[in-house]
């Protein structure tokens, strides 16, 4: 019975795995095929609200 359970987690790991890193990977090509500028446009639009903020924590703001 201790057999099945250690082979029940094996393939559900493995399972689990397999699917996560298709995930990741199916996305990652998904995004540089069909992504164009959309991919970065968020980011623009955040740095472009933020142009003029004072800097605050880490060690070398002032």
């Amino acid at each position: 019975m201790l057999e099945y359970f250690i082979d029940f987690t094996i393939v559900a790991i493995l399972i689990i795995g397999i699917t996560a890193i298709m995930g990741v990977l199916t996305n990652g090509i998904g995004e540089k095929l069909f992504g164009k500028k959309k991919g970065s446009e968020s980011f623009d639009k955040s740095a472009s609200m933020q142009a003029g903020w004072k800097s605050v924590g880490g060690k070398n703001n002032r």
